[in-house]
């Protein structure tokens, strides 16, 4: 059955080699299946027809019965347009084209009653239409088409006539085909229960819909199967590697309770206490652990994973953490050196710049067990690197390694699996979560320790310069020291960092006497490290930076972040800039700069900024503006390859059909009985393209 749905699309009457060529390259669809799932985006509703009288110029699209009385062609060489004028019983609007004039001129007949569709737009005191859809009247009335699908196209397809109509006969001639062979993937009782269409009739009407309530049953059985195929992989990895993967017994305390009586620095937060908890489960469980844990910037996750590591090492097992930059490798091990020596534990930091000698001391100390916990970057992966016994890895701001690099983790022991932790500071809505990390347990350090003083975010724009320089000069006068952050985006790389050198120079200028550093991604890694030093050390007073600094970096004493052009930055990359201060207990502030006139998003981003400290709340919105495409971990896990569902906008269906999933594996997990037979055979054809998740955390 599948192999008629891998069918190429040449085959089918009407496209033919050169068209396929053409689509295989644009759209990558190569197959009757691909091509069946080239949902349209959006609908245009042609039941309401409009008088010119009633249109504005804020509408979106219109529909319009009338015929054309005048037309001429205006200019000459490269601006030739061509104007109509289309007139109904209550008035006349222009209609003009650009492109193809010949062609759309041979097709205008004066006089003929006609049916226009298209955008109006304003121009001066006038209203008109450019490059409308034209077509006789009695065409339409012999059609009569409610809804028609827009789908995605590209350019290059237009060019050769595979705009949106084009495909849309497309999957006119392959429908017939294909829905009589469409099997249903989802058990009766549940598309009983949750009145779910028939996947043939979903699909028929989601190409071409024959009424609105029509649409809406299709798009929600669509979507829910879709989340619901997601949600099932998932929670039958989680299953699959809690049978498979048997873990080592990591249960002594005798080190945690003398850290906690004798070193502990501060009381621990209720949220701390929890998720220690529940990671101590995990580790004396005799199963696998493979745990993330998500916490704010300055929520103390690095404390939570210390005091883990102890078990371990109390349990005569090995430890690593890892994490993504050099500066942020060497502060976890800096941070973590001291309560090491107290515990008499053996410590070493490995990154790319530590000389050969030190490296030959690591290696050896790691084979023979000597070393108990070792830090670094990417350079733990390295085949070099072998651990006598691996008890735990850490993971720190995972989003930034790959899936592959992250399994090379877990075989750095010939006989076991380590229990994996992973540590982000990057809030995941709860929806986005459950998909991207859903076969990972999750844990949420939620409070903040005490004595932290909520950060004040204003919003200024450009004018104000001036008086934001007064303010830092009144912040520096009690000592403190001031971010000043320019976005880098690799396609203005030469304007961005012109305008960081030049804002560079009129800071100095404004602060003549202060000694002020610059750190962007283009210096040595030594230098970048120097000016680093220069300010932890509280030497420079100004750190002018680009996004370098914006993972891990701590400075207690630096009180004020200066966010330029902070239009452009994303939402989840603000509140991590944010987040480099407040560090210590003095009130601090982060000032988003930005020009007078900002898009909508950009006014929704920074007034969130403004109202709210709390990352889970602004992760939320960053879903809705942006969809999960572009939010961190979900490159490598496979939730962008969503194909008609969308998890900021669809998290009610997200969350039913988990439901319905874990319900399902819970009363049947191999999916054996003959009602979940369905279910069954879908994943398998899903499987022929699917790589091995479950080895992955």
């Amino acid at each position: 059955m599948s192999g008629f749905f891998d069918t190429k699309i040449e085959y089918l009457k009407g496209v033919g080699p050169q068209k396929a060529a053409l689509i295989n390259k644009e759209l990558d669809i190569f197959t009757f299946g691909e091509m069946l799932q080239h949902y349209p985006f959006r609908y245009e509703d042609r039941t309401k027809f409009y008088k010119i009288s009633d249109i504005r110029s804020d509408m979106q699209q219109v529909q319009l019965i009338g015929s054309i009385y005048s037309m001429e062609t205006i200019g000459d060489g490269r601006k030739k347009r061509l104007v109509a004028q289309f007139r109904d019983e209550t008035g006349a609007i222009e209609l003009t084209w650009f492109k193809g004039i010949q062609w759309v001129s041979k097709r205008l007949v004066k006089g003929a009653p006609m049916i226009v569709f298209g955008k109006p737009q304003q121009f001066g005191r006038k209203i008109s239409i450019a490059h409308p859809e034209l077509e006789p009247l009695t065409n339409k009335q012999e059609k009569e088409v409610n809804f028609q699908p827009v789908y995605p196209t590209t350019e290059k397809l237009r060019s050769r006539y595979l705009d949106s109509k084009g495909l849309s006969k497309i999957l006119e001639t392959l429908l017939p085909l294909v829905l009589p062979k469409v099997p249903e993937t989802l058990p009766f009782s549940l598309c009983q229960s949750l009145s779910l269409e028939p996947k043939p009739i979903a699909l028929k009407e989601i190409h071409f819909p024959s009424g609105h309530q029509a649409l809406k049953k299709a798009l929600y059985r669509l979507k829910f199967e879709e989340f619901f195929f997601l949600q099932l992989r998932l929670l039958k990895m989680n299953l699959t590697r809690t049978e498979t993967f048997r873990g080592k017994v990591l249960d002594k305390t005798g080190l945690l309770t003398k850290f906690y009586k004798e070193f502990l620095p501060f009381d621990l937060t209720n949220a701390q206490k929890r998720v220690i908890r529940e990671i101590y489960n995990n580790l004396k469980s005799g199963l696998q652990m493979n745990r993330l844990v998500q916490g704010d910037v300055g929520s103390g996750k690095t404390i939570v994973a210390f005091i883990c590591l102890l078990v371990a090492v109390d349990s005569g097992f090995q430890t690593c953490l890892m994490a993504p930059t050099e500066i942020l490798a060497t502060q976890h091990y800096e941070g973590l050196k001291d309560f090491s020596e107290k515990m008499g534990l053996k410590i070493a930091l490995l990154t790319g710049s530590t000389s050969k000698k030190n490296r030959a001391i690591i290696h050896e100390a790691l084979k023979s067990g000597e070393l108990n916990l070792l830090v670094g970057t990417h350079a733990l992966l390295e085949d070099v690197v072998v651990f006598k016994q691996l008890g735990l890895a850490i993971i720190d701001e995972q989003h930034r390694f790959g899936v592959a690099q992250r399994a090379k983790l877990w075989g750095k022991n010939t006989d076991f699996y380590p229990h994996v932790l992973v540590m982000t500071a990057t809030p995941i809505p709860r929806t986005l979560a459950m998909t991207v990390y859903g076969d990972l347990d999750i844990s949420v350090i939620d409070e903040m320790p005490a004595g932290r003083k909520p950060i004040q975010t204003v919003h200024r724009y450009d004018k104000d310069r001036l008086k934001v320089f007064g303010f830092l000069k009144k912040e520096i006068e009690k000592g403190r020291q001031v971010y000043i952050v320019y976005p880098l985006i690799e396609d203005s790389e030469k304007m961005d960092l012109k305008s960081l050198m030049d804002g560079h120079e009129s800071i100095c200028r404004a602060f003549p006497n202060l000694p002020i550093g610059i750190l962007h991604g283009n210096m040595k890694p030594v230098d970048k490290d120097f000016e680093m030093n220069r300010f932890v050390k509280n030497e420079t007073k100004i750190m002018v930076a680009t996004t370098v600094i914006e993972v891990g970096v701590n400075v207690p004493n630096a009180s004020v972040m200066v966010i330029e052009n902070a239009e452009r930055f994303g939402l989840s990359q603000l509140h991590q800039l944010r987040g480099r201060v407040g560090r210590g207990s003095d009130q601090s502030y982060c000032v988003l700069m930005s020009k007078y006139e900002l898009s909508k998003d950009s006014r929704v981003r920074l007034d969130t900024m403004v109202r709210t400290n709390d990352g889970f709340e602004i992760a939320d919105v960053d879903l809705k503006l942006r969809g999960p495409g572009d939010l961190a971990g979900t490159q490598q896990s496979g939730i962008t390859d969503l194909k008609i569902a969308d998890i900021g906008r669809d998290s009610e269906i997200l969350v039913q059909a988990r439901a319905s999933a874990q319900s399902i594996l819970e009363k049947d997990p191999h999916l054996n009985s003959q009602e979940n037979k369905p279910i069954a055979d879908q994943l398998s054809r899903l499987k022929k393209n699917e790589m091995n998740w479950s080895r992955i955390s």
